[in-house]
């Protein structure tokens, strides 16, 4: 057996599974080059190397979060995702209901268990008898921790019934609007339930809590409209697809950041996603 051809070959699948689990592209190959050590120092004959090698990266992931546990906790502000960049002309690599951003921050209520046993069962079609051999567990556990994880993210995989075109148009007909202040124009872009949420990691200007609602949305962007000329205009704008949504790579004087946006069933934007953290954003294409 070629070891390095055969992890070579199921390391994509390893690559996602450990993004759905970690929410951190960088921390995702972290855990994957982890699986490849023990894999290459392995000594024995492995009959099902794919089964090997999500059991390895599925531990490491779950012992990446518990190890994580207390740092996530003292996070300065709104937690999100480290977004995850695709060319908009380009094929999806991933479904975007499984990376969306909305899914991804469900999945952080899950223990790590639950969100491995939901990964590997609900989203990988791994049968409960090999979710329960990969974690050490019994079926029956495993099915517990499967239903518990299913009532917590229920409904959170968005379903996308709005053309690229049209989130588009809603994303940037957003941009300019908040960039100019146009209240009455960002007020005819969002839904009435609209989130945005801003994640700076306290380390770049952001809100410290989730905005609920359009009205709360939009207090924040017209104080920032008075405290800044431009608070939305950037030096660079590229669009791209950011978690399966439209979106869009700022740059602007104070760095780079990443805006996504959630389209909702009425034709206006239900989520609106900004990463500032420069910690998540070191691997933006060029």
């Amino acid at each position: 057996m070629d070891r390095t051809a055969t992890f070579e070959a199921h390391r994509p699948r390893l690559t996602r599974l450990a993004y759905r689990m970690l929410g951190s592209v960088a921390e995702a190959e972290d855990a994957v080059q982890d699986a490849w050590l023990r894999w290459s120092g392995a000594g024995e004959d492995i009959a099902d190397p794919e089964g090997w090698l999500v059991r390895a990266t599925s531990r490491l992931c779950i012992d990446r979060l518990r190890a994580a546990k207390v740092r996530r906790e003292a996070y300065r502000g709104p937690w999100l995702p480290e977004p995850l960049i695709e060319e908009l002309t380009a094929d999806p690599v991933e479904r975007a209901e499984d990376v969306s951003i909305a899914f991804l921050l469900a999945l952080e209520r899950l223990s790590p268990l639950e969100r491995a046993v939901f990964l590997l069962h609900d989203v990988f079609d791994e049968d409960y008898a090999s979710v329960a051999e990969t974690l050490g567990r019994s079926e029956a556990a495993v099915r517990q921790l499967a239903s518990r994880a299913r009532s917590h993210v229920k409904d959170t995989r968005p379903r996308f019934s709005v053309s690229q075109e049209e989130v588009s148009r809603l994303a940037m007909a957003f941009m300019a609007a908040a960039s100019n202040g146009d209240v009455a124009a960002l007020n005819e872009l969002l839904a009435e339930d609209a989130v945005m949420i801003t994640d700076g990691g306290g380390k770049r200007k952001a809100s410290l809590r989730p905005l609920i609602g359009r009205e709360d949305v939009l207090r924040l962007l017209q104080g920032l409209a008075w405290r800044e000329a431009e608070p939305y205009a950037a030096l660079e704008l590229k669009p791209v697809r950011i978690n399966g949504y439209f979106g869009v790579i700022l740059v602007r004087e104070d760095g780079p950041a990443t805006v996504a946006f959630e389209p909702g069933p009425d034709g206006k934007l239900k989520g609106i996603y900004m990463v500032r953290n420069p910690d998540k954003l070191g691997h933006l294409p060029a």
